[in-house]
């Protein structure tokens, strides 16, 4: 079994702490964002950064479906980690500022993968669609933050 890692980045006009706040925020602005791919979006607990827990549904294809429920905790400043209590899956989103009114958010998901053929394929392409997903997502965050 290996660790199977997808990572997106993009930089968005809108400063640093006005991008990681509207990440953070898990009652107004996260549900608004997320892709298609994300279905029973319901905040449980909390809903502004640490102390918040999630649930979701996220379909990476048509046939696989993860149930998550995240516990998010804010490590560092600009940084949110997810971690979801029903698999290995850790999802990492770090904003750092990017020069003038402008910022990059990093998305990192890591997870222990299957073994044999199936882990094979599951490293191969898990990456390259969460990745399509998640670049979809840091694009509607950034509608979101520039329209403001």
């Amino acid at each position: 079994m290996a660790q199977v890692e997808a990572t997106t980045e993009r930089v968005i006009a809108a400063d640093a702490e006005t991008v990681f706040d509207a990440l953070a925020d898990y009652e107004q602005v996260r549900g608004k964002v997320l892709p298609g791919q994300f279905s029973e979006y319901e905040v449980r607990e909390g809903g502004d950064g640490e102390g918040t827990l999630v649930h979701w549904k996220l379909q990476a294809t048509s046939k696989r479906v993860r149930d998550c429920l995240l516990e998010v905790t804010e490590p560092t400043d600009g940084q949110l980690v997810e971690k979801d209590r029903n698999s290995s899956m850790v999802t990492t989103w770090t904003v750092t500022p990017a020069g003038e009114g402008k910022s990059k958010a990093v998305v990192s998901t890591v997870w222990t993968g299957a073994g044999g053929i199936g882990g094979f394929f599951e490293k191969t392409f898990a990456p390259k669609g969460l990745g399509r997903i998640y670049d979809e997502l840091l694009q509607n965050l950034a509608a979101e933050v520039e329209k403001k």
